[in-house]
């Protein structure tokens, strides 16, 4: 005949705290796999650069890129940029960006350069001879224009979607 097994109240907790304790241990073998997975995948590069090589004393004179709203400093030595209320410089194939034209630089990851330096002319830094040089206050002047214009265009557009 079949056997009937009866366990004790004693065994049960036995049981169950043997249970609790593989079910803990197979928890925290897979939790730290999991951090080591997401602490090897994360990368994190702060780079604040105080000066580059060249150090910029006066404010540049700029031309505007054709087809663009870049501005390129020709006359610095270097790849100097106005863009988007920012100055941004590469050197060595790294992106620099200031706020103002002699710095503080900050590294700036690939992903994080504007697209439109991407796509500049590949004549961009040879402007043509009798090209206008711009200097420093009036190209702020033409930034802050096309700044406002640029918003007044978006509000336009979303006051025609309402």
């Amino acid at each position: 005949m079949g056997r009937i097994l009866f366990f004790s109240k004693n065994d049960c907790m036995k049981r169950r705290i043997l249970a609790f304790l593989i079910s803990l241990a197979l928890l925290s073998i897979f939790g730290l796999q999991m951090s080591k997975k997401v602490s090897a995948e994360v990368n994190v590069h702060i780079g604040i650069v105080s000066s580059l090589p060249q150090v910029i004393t006066t404010p540049p004179e700029v031309v505007l890129i054709p087809g663009t709203h870049v501005y390129f400093a020709p006359d610095v030595g270097m790849e100097l940029f106005f863009y988007s209320g920012y100055w941004y410089h590469r050197h060595n194939g790294y992106w620099y960006r200031a706020t103002y034209y002699n710095g503080p630089w900050v590294y700036l990851d690939m992903s994080r350069v504007p697209a439109v330096f991407v796509h500049l002319p590949k004549d961009y830094y040879n402007p043509p001879p009798g090209y206008q040089r711009i200097s420093y206050g009036q190209m702020k002047k033409q930034w802050k224009k096309l700044k406002t214009k640029q918003h007044k265009h978006i509000e336009k557009q979303y006051k025609d979607k309402e």
